[in-house]
């Protein structure tokens, strides 16, 4: 069965090595007969969260903030797999990515839960210099458990820190099996 997919690339460079993960998943995923839709979040217009507790998980538009994530909204909604992509920073996801999930949180105010639950399921990949991962995947396995989403498992990409330097790694065959297998 055909399923639709969401890619948030929080990746600030558009060929740089998570974008190179992102691009071997969807390869998979589409091969695989799947519905692939990318964000990339650096070149949208999406500001932080105000906490205002002012979203309606009803509307087409669920946050009282008007800016690009009401591009997302919509596809997030409908989508039966979110995939995070994210380079390493300090520890964690970037800031571009954790900005952009940070708002999805619009789908769970008024009207219906959009985001949590739902049967969604959900991939995280990421590229980085080091090796330290582990906070970023606490994290990410927080996030599984608190919306009850599926997680469907992770590519963790270390020893890269030049745009490049990915290239011929077996984590790249890693997210193309990962995208297929969905």
């Amino acid at each position: 069965m055909s399923k639709k997919i969401v890619i948030l690339n929080g990746s600030p460079r558009k060929s740089g090595n998570t974008s190179a993960l992102v691009t071997a998943f969807r390869e998979g995923a589409e091969g695989a007969g799947h519905t692939v839709t990318e964000f990339f979040l650096d070149k949208m217009n999406i500001h932080g969260c105000k906490g205002c507790f002012g979203g309606h998980s009803d509307r087409e538009c669920p946050c009282v903030q008007q800016d690009d994530m009401n591009q997302i909204y919509p596809a997030v909604r409908d989508c039966d797999v979110v995939v995070l992509a994210s380079p390493l920073y300090y520890w964690t996801m970037s800031g571009q990515l954790r900005t952009a999930f940070d708002r999805l949180f619009a789908l769970e105010e008024g009207g219906k839960n959009l985001l949590r639950g739902n049967g969604k399921s959900s991939a995280l990949l990421m590229a980085a210099e080091g090796h330290g991962f582990d906070d970023a995947v606490l994290y990410y396995d927080h996030l599984m458990e608190h919306l009850h989403w599926k997680n469907l498992g992770h590519v963790l990409a270390g020893g890269n820190m030049d745009v490049g330097d990915i290239k011929g790694k077996p984590e790249l065959q890693q997210a193309y099996g990962l995208g297929k297998s969905i």
